[in-house]
């Protein structure tokens, strides 16, 4: 079954940095975008950045642009988040999702927290 585990999320302070890091398994990693979501308390999950399947179209919501990096490994099955310049907005529980045709698949979500 499709299985998405994320991890690198933490507490960190205003201006720093972390990476999140999805581990993929149970489909064809290499035949599918995948994406990054957050969902702060009290909001809805939005969509935070994607990336197709062989990396070669990347989109980010506004807010992150210039800040965050959405990359792949198909080798390995991984998809990454590398979050810079972090603000306390960004704090919020990340994401990581596939889709084909109605079907979503979500991970457990890893907390990110930025805070002084």
């Amino acid at each position: 079954q499709v299985q998405l585990v994320e991890s690198g999320g933490g507490l960190v302070q205003p201006g720093g940095s972390l990476r999140l890091s999805c581990a993929a398994s149970g489909f064809s990693f290499v035949n599918y975008a995948m994406s990054w979501y957050r969902q702060a308390p009290g909001k809805e999950r939005e969509l935070v950045a994607v990336i197709t399947s062989a990396g070669g179209s990347i989109s980010y919501t506004d807010s992150v642009k210039g800040r965050f990096t959405i990359s792949r490994d198909n080798a390995k099955n991984f998809v990454y988040l590398q979050m810079t310049s972090l603000k306390p907005e960004d704090t919020a529980v990340y994401y990581c999702n596939t889709h084909w045709g109605s079907k979503n698949f979500w991970g457990q979500g890893t907390q990110v927290t930025v805070s002084s």
